[in-house]
């Protein structure tokens, strides 16, 4: 087993960034680089903390080249990209009819790289049930294919990574604790590019650069203005969203090679803060108390008000002249909706509905505060209601209630079997 460099010095860190195609030369980087080349050799385990696309893979290459297993395969697998149903068959195979469509005994990432490495990224997606199999295969080097009761052996070095908080997902119950002590060996947190100052500078020449020498161009230039308001941008994609931008700047603005800060406000968002995203199913900018639920309920309700305001000043469009009335007597479900209505051809003014009897209940009554005494009504049953009260509106026409509520009348016709009405 190779002994961890007793020294690491400037140049055996800039040899490996030359090696593996890393740019930057900000203290964040380098330790990041060190902490790797000493870990490398322990063979332990290694979760690596950091953005998307700040360039964990790389890293996972570095860790595994100076490692006792470099000859060896090094597997890397997105388990954000794998579906629940198939993530266990993909990482420790399955036995021919283990499942429809397991036609074959096929081998898992597992096996595949035993006496290697494998990179485990986006572990924070990974379901509960599959985290309980690879704390297995961490504590006791074993596993079990899909459909197979024979225990199967493996030596593999685990390297994970994330970009999510594992800690908060903890909390929330998404990730195992035992699990993520385990991995938790050694933790390396790899800078985002907004941490790494004039390294953007240098990443920015280097793709450039690339990119003039595989289609024969100029590279592009940066005047000072330009170069200011590159260093402000924060790069919410790291460092692939800047290299995209260096590619897109070089198509679009191959007769200007020289780049104003003009025209790279152009190809900049005119904000760089940060959307609400999603976390494996809970959204980060909601406040904890409110559930989504709730919150879905809140939109419908606001949707159903927008819809009745456009419906009101449709009306009043409409019944301002003959023609119009008589457009309105032509689709029935819409004219039943007039309060007032006349067969004559000159209609008398319609008399719409006030503001009390069109509004929807007020946002402010819905059951954000769930408690026994103010329960929140199943959707199953607003639906219920719903088609009850439009059957008695229309006297059972089933054609009017299933235009009423916008749903095909083969969808009505299944739920009314289903509700029994």
């Amino acid at each position: 087993m190779l002994s961890p460099p007793k020294v690491i010095n400037k140049t055996l860190i800039e040899r490996v960034k030359r090696q593996f195609g890393i740019i930057g030369n900000t203290f964040a980087l380098n330790h990041a680089i060190e902490m790797a080349l000493r870990v490398a050799p322990t063979m332990m385990n290694v979760l690596i903390t950091g953005e998307n696309g700040s360039g964990k893979e790389s890293f996972s290459k570095i860790i595994h080249h100076f490692s006792g297993k470099k000859h060896g395969k090094l597997i890397a697998v997105n388990c954000g990209a794998l579906p629940e149903g198939t993530i266990d068959s993909e990482l420790f195979g399955h036995e021919k009819g283990a499942f429809t469509g397991a036609h074959e005994t096929r081998k898992g990432y597992f096996q595949e790289a035993n006496g290697g490495t494998i990179f485990l990224d986006e572990i924070g997606e990974m379901p509960l049930a599959t985290q309980s199999r690879l704390l297995r295969v961490l504590e006791y080097g074993e596993f079990l294919k899909v459909g197979s009761s024979k225990v199967e052996k493996t030596a593999v070095r685990v390297i994970a990574a994330t970009h999510v908080d594992l800690r908060e997902a903890m909390r929330q119950s998404r990730f195992r604790e035992d699990l993520y002590y385990r991995l938790n060996t050694v933790s390396l947190r790899i800078p985002p590019l907004r941490e790494r100052g004039d390294d953007v500078l240098l990443l920015f020449k280097k793709f450039s650069a690339d990119f003039a020498q595989e289609y024969g161009r100029t590279p592009l230039q940066l005047t000072e203005g330009a170069i200011e308001r590159l260093k402000k941008y924060d790069f919410p994609g790291n460092i692939r969203e800047l290299k995209n931008l260096v590619v897109r700047m070089s198509i679009l603005s191959y007769d200007e090679p020289m780049i104003t800060e003009e025209i790279l406000s152009k190809y900049l968002p005119s904000r760089s803060e940060r959307l609400p995203a999603r976390l494996s199913g809970t959204l980060t900018n909601v406040g904890r108390g409110v559930s989504e639920r709730d919150i879905l309920y809140k939109v419908l309700f606001d949707m159903q008000h927008d819809l009745i305001e456009l419906k009101k000043l449709v009306f009043e469009r409409l019944s301002m002249d003959v023609e119009g009335y008589h457009l309105l007597k032509k689709h029935p479900l819409l004219f039943d909706q007039l309060p007032n209505k006349k067969v004559a051809d000159t209609p008398s003014p319609i008399v719409l509905p006030t503001q009390e009897e069109m509004s929807p209940p007020s946002p402010t009554s819905l059951p954000i505060e769930v408690s026994e005494d103010n329960p929140i009504i199943p959707l199953e049953e607003m639906e219920k209601q719903a088609i009850e009260h439009a059957l008695k509106k229309y006297q059972g026409n089933r054609k009017k209630v299933a235009v009423a509520l916008e749903i095909p009348e083969r969808t009505l016709y299944r739920k009314i079997k289903k509700y029994g009405f």
